[in-house]
């Protein structure tokens, strides 16, 4: 019996996920159960007792897992094995998804502090991902650092969110350190100029 889900070619995703990137999440699918049926012999077969009801959950596990990266659910998956004696849940999956995606990225209002605080030059310091960075660099650093935080955190938060939704799917971020300043300091801006500014980064976001 052939216990993995196929890929799917030329579909267009809802998404723009790419065909590779949604590939690589069905690959981890199937590792994962995998895992799970060497591991969980008697329940996994017992759960599942036909072909067609595996790949029905399969695929809906590749939908609500979708957030997280291959490499977090295969994680997520040898954690549970390590951990359980029993065949997990989706809920079950979708924690330990979570505690592996929180090791690699900091929450939003973290990192938020991170991005406010983070000395010039900016390529230069050691972020503790670069998705805080490139958050960061979204919203503007002087009015990252000089607006107040009622103001400025919801804007970063949805630019993390964005960024961070692309780290998940598979998307690597690299920041590249230099010798000089990222950019020469640039004046300070008048009130009117920041009113603007933060008028129009509320706007692209809808916010």
């Amino acid at each position: 019996m052939n216990h993995s889900l196929p890929t799917e070619a030329g579909q267009t995703s809802q998404n723009q996920e790419s065909h590779e990137a949604r590939n690589l999440r069905v690959d981890a699918i199937n590792q994962a159960f995998a895992l799970f049926r060497l591991n969980y012999h008697a329940q996994f077969f017992k759960a599942f007792a036909t072909e067609a009801e595996l790949n029905q959950i399969k695929k809906l596990w590749l939908h609500e897992l979708g957030r997280f990266s291959p490499d977090a659910m295969l994680k997520a998956a040898k954690a549970i094995l390590e951990t359980s004696d029993y065949l997990p849940t989706l809920h079950t999956m979708i924690r330990h998804c979570e505690a592996q995606s929180k090791d690699a990225l900091p929450d939003a209002h973290t990192a938020y502090i991170e991005a406010c605080r983070a000395p010039s030059p900016k390529v230069n310091f050691n972020w503790s991902h670069p998705a805080v960075y490139f958050a960061g660099k979204a919203c503007d650093w002087y009015f990252l650092q000089t607006g107040s935080e009622s103001t400025v955190y919801p804007v970063f938060k949805k630019k993390y969110a964005e960024i961070c939704e692309r780290v998940r799917a598979g998307e690597t971020l690299t920041v590249m350190p230099k010798d000089t300043l990222e950019h020469k300091s640039a004046p300070p801006l008048d009130k009117k100029e920041n009113l603007e500014r933060l008028k129009a980064l509320r706007e692209s976001l809808d916010l």
